[in-house]
């Protein structure tokens, strides 16, 4: 897992300004200042991007959790964004496993300000594949 610290295997991340610092069984945890890719131009992050690093977060906190081999993909994916977030504003993201069953997982994750108040939040469904014994 340590392989998707960093832009957690997608470049993508890293133009929009986010590094994976840490996880654990089922979580995973990054540091986001968003770029100006990531704005309209008020300068304010678009719900778009709130959604890419959301699901970015659920997915590395479902392969957290999963045997060595095993992978997933998101099926569903519902995004919020409660209060606006800006080009250069620190924030940290994370995501979590709230039931990972055989063949499907419910996560969320969320994204907060320095405050600790929250600036987006997401829940999404995955597909489970479990490799072959």
């Amino acid at each position: 897992m340590d392989r998707f610290l960093g832009d957690g295997g997608m470049p993508l991340l890293t133009t929009f300004g986010v590094a994976f610092d840490a996880y654990g069984e089922g979580w995973a945890a990054a540091a986001w200042t968003p770029t100006p890719p990531c704005a309209n131009p008020q300068g304010i992050v678009q719900g778009g991007v709130h959604a890419v690093v959301l699901d970015a977060a659920m997915n590395f906190a479902m392969l957290a959790g999963l045997e060595r081999g095993d992978n997933g993909a998101t099926l569903d994916l519902h995004v919020s964004t409660i209060r606006p977030a800006r080009v250069g504003d620190v924030l940290r993201v994370r995501g979590e496993v709230v039931r990972l069953a055989r063949s499907v997982a419910y996560l969320e994750a969320r994204v907060r300000d320095e405050a600790g108040e929250v600036v987006s939040q997401a829940t999404g469904t995955f597909i489970v594949r479990r490799r072959e014994s």
